[in-house]
């Protein structure tokens, strides 16, 4: 077995669609254009390496304060997801031509040397010298320590990265999990996981989907419209769109720019979701006037579909931790116009103490979904920094609060009663081994294969134990795990 031969040459252009550019042509070149795209775009890596926040987050809070027009919001959003996806390549690159490893280097001088290093790998249309003398000039703009230690070697490094040959990728033979991190820019304690339970082939194209640009996929919000009046509308203002293959409300856009100016957004004729997450609301099956938990709701995508699969009529119970993620959760209801939804600030996890969570217990719910919190290890295409913040200490972490939270959530669930757990994990620690040890010490459980609410073509997509996994689907959408498990009724 061989790895995918290496690109012709060291330039390889990375598709950035989600950003809103086609290709390098579209990007602007001179470097008085530019020089902001990049100064945002350091500001972003620096802050995400120093503090571990959300990519998404601090790049919306830094372009919200800029005077970026949206071609150079643009840039700044292909700069910053591409360093992310492409880091470990980029300082394999690097470390070749320095005596000091890029991962020792003051962190702005790394972002630095990255963001250049980036644009001269992979993206074609921006010239050279530009790359080069816009990072020179982002160690300029730093410290004073900076400026006189550190212009001249980010100067040198870049210029010796333009003239080098590219070195030979590590040999698959002598080192495949080193060849599959440098190569897809993977983190190596996951390349030899994924490679330990799948073998070479299917490890390499796992980690070759970390670094997919991710689809734009709406929801459409069936209170509103249905999804061919929803295609129409997007089809004839000029969009690029086409049904999902699987979820029978999802709908791809091609070539999109910002979300809220995309006809319909303001109306709440969609929510963004990717498809995979929309196969898991309709697997719990929420009927009319049922009383229904969402028990990790905000920001309210899996609630605000179940509200939708209700017809708005009954009892949905959203209940998350902290003003801020109840704040987004209520605001979506707004603009969806979906009115049964009470949120609730806790942690079901505290429910037997929480004030606040005393409502749950007032009588049994029919129907519980537990969307954990999780790795997040199945979308690193959408938040790729986590390749960097994560490792696999946090896995019996994670499946120490899953079991908590289905344990409390098992006492709140009527007898005959169904719950839908979920996670967007490609890790069985917090998959199959959570399920497995639940039901295990709660014998008043039992799975049920969840292949008749999954679409007709959606076979493929069952594991041996009937649960819901989209791991070997992660070319295409996110890969999330769902298993349903229903109480014994009497």
């Amino acid at each position: 077995m061989t790895l995918r031969p290496r690109v012709s040459g060291p330039k390889h252009v990375n598709n950035p669609k989600a950003s809103g550019l086609t290709s390098r042509s579209t990007a602007p070149s001179s470097s008085s254009e530019t020089q902001g795209s990049r100064a945002v775009a350091q500001a972003v890596l620096v802050e995400i390496e120093r503090e571990g926040c959300l990519a998404d987050e601090v790049l919306d809070q830094h372009l919200n304060r800029s005077h970026l027009d949206s071609r150079d919001r643009a840039l700044t959003v292909e700069l910053v997801y591409g360093v992310l996806r492409r880091q470990g390549t980029l300082d394999w690159r690097l470390d070749h031509l320095m005596e000091k490893a890029t991962r020792r280097l003051p962190v702005l001088v790394r972002a630095a040397l990255r963001l250049g290093a980036y644009q001269l790998l992979y993206l074609n249309k921006i010239p050279p010298s530009a790359a080069v003398n816009e990072s020179v000039n982002l160690v300029k703009s730093g410290s004073k320590a900076l400026q006189g230690r550190w212009t001249g070697f980010v100067n040198g490094v870049l210029r010796a990265l333009i003239r080098a040959p590219a070195p030979d990728w590590p040999d698959v033979e002598m080192d495949p999990v080193r060849s599959l991190a440098v190569r897809y820019s993977a983190p190596g304690w996951l390349a030899s996981r994924w490679m330990n339970r799948f073998g070479l082939e299917t490890a390499e194209s796992l980690c070759l989907a970390t670094l997919a640009i991710p689809p734009l996929t709406l929801r459409t919000n069936t209170l509103r419209i249905n999804r061919d009046r929803l295609l129409t509308i997007l089809s004839e203002a000029g969009y690029q769109v086409r049904p999902t293959s699987l979820s029978p409300v999802g709908v791809v856009v091609e070539k999109c720019g910002a979300i809220h100016e995309l006809p319909g957004f303001r109306e709440g004729f969609f929510y963004v979701e990717d498809e995979a997450g929309q196969l898991v609301a309709p697997i719990l099956d929420p009927q009319p006037g049922e009383r229904v938990l969402d028990a990790c709701a905000a920001p309210g995508g899996k609630a605000t579909h179940l509200a939708m699969l209700m017809q708005d009529t009954g009892e949905l119970l959203a209940v998350d931790r902290g003003p801020r993620r109840l704040r987004l959760l209520k605001e979506n209801c707004r603009r969806l116009g979906v009115s049964m939804i009470q949120a609730l600030d806790g942690d079901l996890r505290e429910a037997a103490s929480h004030p606040a969570l005393t409502i749950l217990r007032k009588r049994p719910f029919d129907r519980i979904l537990i969307d954990a919190p999780c790795s997040g290890f199945g979308v690193l295409k959408r938040h790729p920094e986590g390749k960097w913040q994560k490792g696999a200490d946090q896995l019996a972490r994670h499946q120490a609060k899953q079991l908590q939270l289905l344990n409390q959530a098992s006492a709140l669930l009527r007898p005959g009663g169904t719950l839908v757990y979920s996670t967007c994990s490609t890790e069985i620690e917090e998959n199959e081994q959570v399920i497995e040890r639940f039901c295990r010490s709660h014998p008043e459980f039992y799975r049920e294969s969840v292949e008749s609410w999954l679409p007709p073509t959606g076979g493929a997509l069952l594991t041996p134990h009937g649960d819901l996994s989209t791991l070997f689907t992660m070319q295409s959408m996110d890969a999330f795990f769902a298993a349903r498990l229903r109480k014994v009724a009497g």
